[in-house]
């Protein structure tokens, strides 16, 4: 299909309304909604008398609702701050001195030894802690500490367990 003067004059006309590239592809037929727009972006049209989109509608100040029997009014449960204070960061490990008088480096390290990375590995000072693991065991102990630290049970408090309970009860009297 080739875009001849009307169909050109159509497309500006139609354009100019607002229609959108996929209502005047419709209209004019045989033409694709990506054709339309790479005409109007050759003939270098712009932009539009009107938008393509219906205005949106003003938002109704909303009613304020009857409260009802049926919705109970949300309780808020005070939680009681933490007991214990945030464990400080443990003191830094010093690293084991070989026997040759280094520190262990990747070359270096064996498998009873703790491969706990000290430093930047870009700087010359990089090193390994090299202290004695247990058998099968990445870090020493202070390293393994840091690295495996046991996750904590969630605890339900009675507190939120009523609070949940009586908010059921509340909705089973008004729901027959």
């Amino acid at each position: 299909m080739a875009w001849t003067d009307e169909r050109v004059e159509e497309l500006k006309k139609l354009w100019s309304e607002g229609l959108s590239a996929s209502q005047i592809a419709k209209q004019l037929g045989g033409v694709t909604r990506n054709a339309v727009i790479g005409k109007v972006h050759r003939l270098g049209l712009s932009g539009r008398a009107t938008p393509s989109r219906p205005a949106r509608r003003t938002a109704k100040p909303s009613r304020p609702r009857a409260t009802t029997a049926s919705t109970a009014p949300a309780r808020t449960v005070a939680r009681p701050a933490p007991s214990a204070p945030p464990a400080a960061a443990p003191a830094p490990v010093e690293p084991a001195v070989l026997p040759s008088g280094e520190f262990a480096t990747v070359l270096t390290l064996r498998e009873s030894m703790c491969k706990w990375p000290i430093g930047d590995p870009a700087q010359s000072e990089f090193r390994f802690c090299g202290r004695k693991a247990d058998t099968g065991q990445a870090y020493c102990n202070a390293h393994s500490d840091m690295a495996y630290q046991p996750s904590q049970k969630r605890r339900r408090r009675n507190s939120d367990a009523s609070a949940a309970l009586d908010a059921i009860a509340a909705t089973r009297r008004y729901n027959f």
